[in-house]
């Protein structure tokens, strides 16, 4: 599973930062324009998302949580193939939501491997699979931004590339991982004892995994609103440097990847922390020290600056998602980890799809600098959420009464 998470980040990562270079191929020339188009396509998938996560997480409980696995590693394979044959925007954003309906790759991953983990290293195995997640967002827009590059900013060959991606971790999935009996038998006993609106009502005695939706809405809005125009602000920020404006693509995949190489290092040790000293106590490190990393982005004098806050980043941005869904883990039953992981998943998408939404129009509207300071202050306002209202879990039990009906 931490094979086939690295194969689809890069999928995801090599398209994603050049897609608003790719709006102005298409016949989007306004920059404010592009801007909100940025925003608008790259938010659509996600919000498709966030309204099937919830409807896919139950399939999962019921049929089991390969197939689905399976099932959005084929229809991302899909979908970009599709994009890469778009004539105009409108096409690329059909084509977007119609990818984020059949997505849902990471709360499938996660169900999956946290129904047979064992209880006490599940933060430990989900540390291991963002790890694996930030190795292919690393290599992703590296490899992504030089063949932008080298065939002459063709950037439809990069769509081609992300559906050549989730083949082949369709393929891997398919013949190589195998679903415990144990946990699908389980599935399938917990899909025929209750229904979706049964489910949904047993989550609502949950009172953590509630909590926790806006910890992981926020969360993924900081980190989503400045996807879009990332290679907009590289590029105002090479100005008029002729030498560096012809490896804009370049530029933008490495301001991912240096992120992706801290949480790579980072990520399994804060992982492997908080199953030990706590999963509120790292997530507030990890809050605060994203917000402080935000400052040198927003004061940057250079690319090189932003590349720096770019890495530190990415060292506490490896303690979020991770620990986030270890704590719901471990305060979900098993036979109802599809269904909670899918709506948890819906939080999550609901971020992504309002992070590059507001996060285009306010670049538009006031300047990215102003929306990279708003996100030092939305994080911490997670931070403060976090110290509020998450309860810990030590030693097998939850304090707070978290499994208390709100």
């Amino acid at each position: 599973m931490c094979a086939v998470q690295a194969i689809m980040m890069m999928a995801f990562s090599s398209m994603n930062p050049f897609l608003a270079l790719f709006i102005g191929q298409l016949g989007v020339h306004n920059p404010r324009a592009i801007d909100l188009w940025a925003g608008v396509v790259a938010s659509a998938n996600f919000l498709m998302s966030a309204i099937m996560s919830p409807v896919w997480g139950s399939v999962a409980d019921k049929r089991g949580k390969k197939l689905m696995v399976m099932r959005t590693t084929l229809a991302i394979a899909i979908a970009t193939s599709l994009m890469g044959l778009s004539r105009n925007v409108y096409e690329l954003l059909f084509i977007r939501m119609l990818q984020g309906a059949f997505s849902g790759f990471s709360a499938s991953a996660n169900a999956l491997v946290a129904s047979t983990i064992p209880e006490e290293r599940l933060g430990f195995a989900l540390g291991w699979l963002s790890t694996f997640a930030m190795v292919g967002s690393l290599v992703g827009p590296l490899l992504g931004g030089v063949l932008v590059d080298t065939f002459h900013d063709n950037y439809r060959i990069v769509f081609y590339l992300t559906a050549a991606f989730a083949t082949t971790a369709f393929l891997l999935t398919w013949a190589l991982i195998r679903e415990p009996k144990t946990s699908l038998h389980e599935s399938k006993a917990a899909g025929r004892r209750m229904g979706l609106i049964g489910q949904f009502k047993a989550v609502r005695d949950l009172r953590t995994v509630q909590v926790m939706f806006f910890v992981l809405f926020a969360a993924q809005f900081s980190v989503m609103s400045v996807q879009p125009v990332l290679p907009l602000y590289i590029r105002e920020l090479v100005g008029r440097n002729a030498q560096l404006l012809g490896v804009i693509g370049t530029l933008s995949g490495a301001c991912f990847a240096v992120t992706g190489i801290a949480d790579l290092i980072f990520s399994p040790f804060l992982g492997k922390r908080s199953d030990r000293i706590g999963y509120r106590k790292v997530l507030s490190i990890s809050l605060v020290g994203a917000a402080l990393c935000y400052i040198p982005q927003a004061l940057a004098p250079s690319v090189w600056v932003f590349m720096l806050g770019r890495f530190l980043l990415g060292a506490f941005i490896g303690g979020i998602l991770p620990t986030a869904n270890a704590l719901v883990g471990r305060m979900t039953p098993k036979e109802m980890r599809g269904r909670v992981y899918g709506l948890t998943a819906s939080s999550t998408f609901l971020g992504s799809f309002a992070g590059p939404l507001i996060g285009g129009a306010v670049s538009a509207g006031f300047g990215i600098r102003v929306m990279l300071a708003a996100v030092i202050l939305l994080y911490l306002v997670n931070f403060a959420w976090v110290r509020w209202r998450v309860p810990e879990w030590r030693d097998g039990e939850e304090t707070n009464g978290a499994h208390t009906s709100s």
